[in-house]
């Protein structure tokens, strides 16, 4: 247990006791943003905010590094978290700065954005500004196999995109009108973290990726390097790197606080097919 030692104490004392070593929080921030479920921890407002409270909480904190490996997912939650992390950032009063692993793209990159700066890895992949939406389409199975598909709603729209009906051009068009809303946010949040996002020749929000020496250049990256070296080179080789773990349950007990209709054995395998979706979208990214 440490032990505050009085000020005249601490007088008395050589200069390597009396000085404590710079503080800085580290949360790592890993994983697809979206539905948490038992395989798939994930990034959510609610599996952060503990971390993110932990974190900002701490005395004496000279910085807040956010390990951040993410190939985004959705965008209310990224931006949840994003907020949370300004807000904190705000009332403590307290550096925030991102560090990118493999990659920061899409929500993973919102996220980033929450920090005063961004340090990436010359090889980390970087970006993805902008909005996707994927599904199949099973209306030629079911027909070829004989299976009538049947759906009755109140309101028009409420069966939009049904994946076992014929894609509807108006369900088309609502949806990227849905898309273009959120990618106008998307774009406003990243103008305004980055200002010195250059201005001329490329678009950067296309929904491209860039290495982390390519983000450089384009101003979406502050920094090449990692936490390590980084930290020690800005606030000395003592500083103080507090690691905040990650609050988890074991993988039997979160499987029986599922309340999935089927069962254990029914979210099993929607386990297997959302963990599917998500290797999914590692694989966008090379990973």
């Amino acid at each position: 247990m440490a032990v505050s030692l009085p000020a005249p104490v601490r007088a008395l004392l050589p200069r390597r006791f009396r000085e404590r070593p710079p503080r800085v929080a580290v949360v790592r921030l890993s994983g697809a943003i979206g539905a948490v479920s038992p395989l798939r921890p994930g990034l959510s407002i609610g599996t952060v905010a503990g971390s993110l409270e932990r974190a900002f909480g701490m005395k004496g904190l000279a910085a807040v590094a956010l390990l951040i490996n993410s190939p985004g997912g959705s965008p209310a939650q990224s931006h949840l978290i994003h907020r949370r992390i300004r807000a904190l950032a705000a009332e403590k009063k307290v550096p925030v700065i991102a560090f990118v692993e493999d990659v920061a793209a899409s929500g993973g990159y919102m996220i980033a954005c929450a920090a005063d700066e961004i340090v990436a890895d010359p090889t980390s992949v970087v970006g993805s500004i902008g909005v996707v939406s994927a599904g199949f389409g099973f209306d030629r199975l079911i027909e070829r196999i004989g299976v009538e598909r049947r759906v009755h709603t109140q309101g028009e729209a409420k069966a939009m995109l049904d994946p076992f009906r014929p894609e509807n051009p108006d369900d088309v068009a609502r949806l990227k009108r849905i898309q273009a809303d959120v990618q106008e946010v998307f774009t406003r949040l990243v103008t305004e973290r980055r200002p010195g996002l250059a201005r001329d020749g490329e678009n950067l929000f296309t929904g491209a990726i860039w290495t982390g020496r390519q983000a450089l250049d384009l101003g979406l990256v502050d920094a090449l390097g990692d936490v390590r070296s980084t930290m020690r080179a800005r606030f000395g080789e003592t500083v103080d790197l507090k690691m905040v773990a990650e609050a988890k349950g074991s993988l039997v007990a979160r499987l029986l606080r599922r309340t999935t209709p089927g069962g254990i054995g029914a979210g099993l395998a929607e386990e297997a097919l959302a963990a599917v979706e998500e290797r999914a979208a590692w694989a966008r990214f090379g990973l």
